[in-house]
This record gives C-alpha cells, structure tokens and sequence, in this order.
C-alpha cells in the first residue's frame, strides 16, 4: 500500500457520496483510505454526552460515532478490500482538512455540508479547501457517471501542468477515455504576430484555431507515451471555457481542472473557471494545484 486518501464526512448526503468515491479512488490507487471528521463542538465547551432527560444513546458524541460508523461501513461496502482507518479531529472542517491534506495523495469532499444554507449548490468547505489544500481535492455531488470519460481542462498555463498529469493518471486508474478540451475566444488567445505588415493584427481565416490546436498538442506532450493505454481525444472549442467544460460534464464521471489558469489574476488562489465548475459540474470535480502556487 502506498499513500493515503483522505475524505471528510459529516453526515450529509453528499459526504457520503464522497466517502463512496474515495474508497474507489483508494482501490484504484492501492492507497489506504481515512475517513475523518471535523468535530467543531468539543472547542465551543458543548456538553457532549446525552442530556440527562434523554436516552442513552443521545449526545453530540454518540452521533458522531454513529455518523462515522455509517461512513466507514459506506467504504468497506464500496471496496472491501481497502485499508480503512477514521478519525474524529477537534477542530472546523477547513482547518481540519486543510491539515491532512499535507500527508495525502488526494482529499476527497461533498458538496455541500451539513451546515449549507438552502440554495446553495456548494459549501464553503469545498471551495476553500480547493483553494487552500496542498494536495488534489475532489468535490463530489452526486453518485459519477459508470461510463464516462475523464475530462480534462486544458489552457497551456505551467500551473495547469500537474493537472494534465492527474487527468492522464486518473483515465489510465478507471480504463477510461481522456478527453482534452481546450476552450479559447478571441480575447484570451495570444496575440499572433501579422503575416500582413501593411495591416496591423491582420491574420488569415483560421490562423488563431490553428495555433490553439497547437497549444493544446504541446500542453499533452510527452504524457502519451507514459500512459500508452489511455485514449487521448484532443477537442478545442471557441467558446468560453466555464460553458464547454460544465456541458462536456454531463457525461463525464470526472472533470479535472488547474486551480488557476492563464487567465488568474495575480493574489487569486482559485480561478473562476475552476469555481464555476465546482458550482455547476454535473460531476465530480478534481482541482490540482500548479507547482509554485501558494496555499
């Protein structure tokens, strides 16, 4: 066994889904898989046995017990065969999280939390832990597609490298397809040297396409060769990037996107590619961290 897969449960019905996905991901990888829990109430001086008016089996304690013995249950079900350890850590969700991710190979969350308000399509939980995490962090809402490919968000950005490489490691682990789709307009393509000097900017029909095709073959380079079994389908689409990737979501079982593209603004630790996708992905979503990128 090497490594480790961390997932945070809280009870709600996507951390369990999440759980269900990280013990596959801990299959998949021959990692261990730990389940914890964030438990805030212990630092708030909250009486945490059962009240002396009601059962025995009440209490903040008990339930916590009892919401990580489902969890782990979850897993065990989902891949038998996978090493499982829990723990129940004093502290709030981020901190907590954002701590074991240090040690792990992949921190695997919901959505939304227990504590989400009504209306929201994802936690806060989920977000900062994707910006501030110092490993992969995968954001599940809902059981993935069986049969999907794996999509990978691609911009040609350095701090998008690592996430080529969990894409291509991720369709290789699930014997999967690997589709790279590169989204570009007009304004975020770079700026082409004329061909015609007597006009200023001037290209002919089809020069740009061509050269964002070319960005996205250089983006892939070299990783076909390290995973000759994964079927690459290299796909750019002029459009925005948020719309191409949450439609080519829908059949996917996994979407893996850089935590900022070439387009961030310096000081943002998540893009808004990236958060949109988290909002609005009609999968589960990995957000890698680009080397060099502060956490």
């Amino acid at each position: 066994m090497s490594g480790v897969v961390v997932v945070g449960v809280d009870g709600a019905p996507s951390s369990l889904a999440a759980v269900a996905e990280a013990a596959r991901e801990a299959r998949w990888r021959g990692a261990g898989l730990r389940v914890v829990h964030a438990f805030l109430w212990p630092a708030m001086h909250v009486p945490m046995g059962p009240s002396p008016l009601g059962p025995k089996e009440g209490g903040l304690r008990n339930m916590v017990q009892r919401l990580i013995a489902e969890a782990v249950e979850r897993a065990r079900t989902v891949a038998p065969d996978v090493d499982v350890t829990h723990a129940v850590v004093t502290g709030e969700p981020l901190t907590v999280l954002t701590a074991e991710s240090r040690a792990a190979e992949l921190v695997v969350v919901g959505s939304r939390g227990m504590g989400g308000f009504v209306g929201l399509l994802i936690g806060s939980t989920a977000v900062h832990l994707a910006a501030h995490g110092r490993c992969p962090v995968l954001v599940v809402r809902e059981e993935p597609h069986a049969d999907g490919p794996v999509v990978l968000g691609v911009d040609g950005s350095v701090a998008g490298e690592k996430a080529v490489d969990f894409a291509f490691a991720e369709a290789a682990r699930r014997e999967v397809p690997l589709v790279a789709l590169h989204a570009w307009t007009t304004w975020n393509a770079p700026m082409q040297e004329p061909q015609d000097a007597s006009v200023p900017y001037a290209n002919p029909p089809g020069v740009l396409a061509e050269e964002e095709r070319r960005l996205l073959s250089e983006a892939l380079a070299g990783r076909q060769e390290r995973y000759p079994g994964v079927v690459v389908e290299q796909k750019t689409v002029r459009g925005g990037a948020r719309e191409a990737l949450i439609e080519a979501s829908r059949s996917a079982q996994l979407v893996v996107v850089g935590a900022r593209g070439r387009g961030g603004l310096t000081g943002l630790l998540l893009g808004s590619v990236s958060q949109a996708l988290l909002h609005h992905a009609q999968c589960p979503v990995a957000v890698v961290r680009g080397t060099g990128e502060r956490a």
